[in-house]
């Protein structure tokens, strides 16, 4: 059974959606407000959150915060705000995807559905410990460490970080990377790329203005600059 926490102020959308996704099996969580979410992630063992932002006691995003503060449980936004800066701001702040409203049952489903893949590969073990310099990953634990102390990531930043280091050394294509870490709907919005990147290598490069780790090939994507090899899982 697939645990879902529905958050929407509109009664009559929150009812259709935990009637529909009911009928589809899904165990669902029904809440209308921010305060109600934050409760029934804190009481439930959540494998979906949707989320729509426009709440009446606090901002959505501010959820996502919250939630992000104890939970890795992938978040898909509901909105009506199709502005892009909004978009950036959600995934930015820990969302998972980003469905604007209206929107097609079908397509929230598969949504939910790539949310929950995606997870499971995070999830999934991993036999390497790679390292670079001061620069730790262990896939196995999602920790990460520079020099001896972990380094906080957000689950999009590691699941971004994760396919770099799998395929250190070789170039990851934009396209890849974003139907790896967002989805397939996202394969064209190389902006979210451009954010994500610069914030692992403020949190990851000794000298992020020269990229010594995270290397850009330009116009074609990402590669994962690892001089040492990977350490044997112990």
């Amino acid at each position: 059974m697939t645990d879902l926490l529905v958050v929407e102020d509109d009664d009559q959308l929150r009812k259709a959606l935990t009637l529909t996704l009911r009928s589809r099996g899904y165990v669902v969580h029904p809440a209308a407000n921010g305060a109600e979410a934050l409760a029934g992630v804190a009481s439930v063992r959540l494998d979906v959150v949707v989320l729509d932002l426009g709440l009446p006691d606090m901002d959505g995003v501010t959820v996502i915060e919250r939630i992000r503060e104890t939970s890795g449980v992938p978040i898909v936004v509901l909105s009506a705000r199709r502005d892009q800066s909004d978009k950036v701001t959600a995934l930015d702040a820990g969302a998972d995807d980003y469905l604007t409203k209206p929107f097609g049952f079908a397509e929230l489903l598969a949504r939910m559905r790539a949310a929950l893949r995606r997870a499971a590969r995070v999830d999934a073990p991993e036999e390497s410990v790679l390292v670079q310099g001061p620069l730790r990953i262990d896939l196995g634990r999602r920790r990460v460490e520079l020099g001896g102390e972990e380094v906080h990531l957000t689950p999009i930043e590691f699941r971004l970080l994760s396919v770099l280091a799998r395929h250190a050394g070789r170039v990851v294509t934009h396209k890849q990377l974003l139907t790896e870490v967002w989805g397939p709907q996202s394969a064209e919005e190389t902006q979210y790329l451009r954010v994500y990147l610069t914030h692992l290598r403020r949190k990851l490069e000794p000298d992020p203005s020269r990229g010594r780790i995270f290397h850009n090939e330009a116009g074609v994507g990402y590669r994962l600059e690892l001089a040492s090899p990977p350490e044997p899982s112990p």
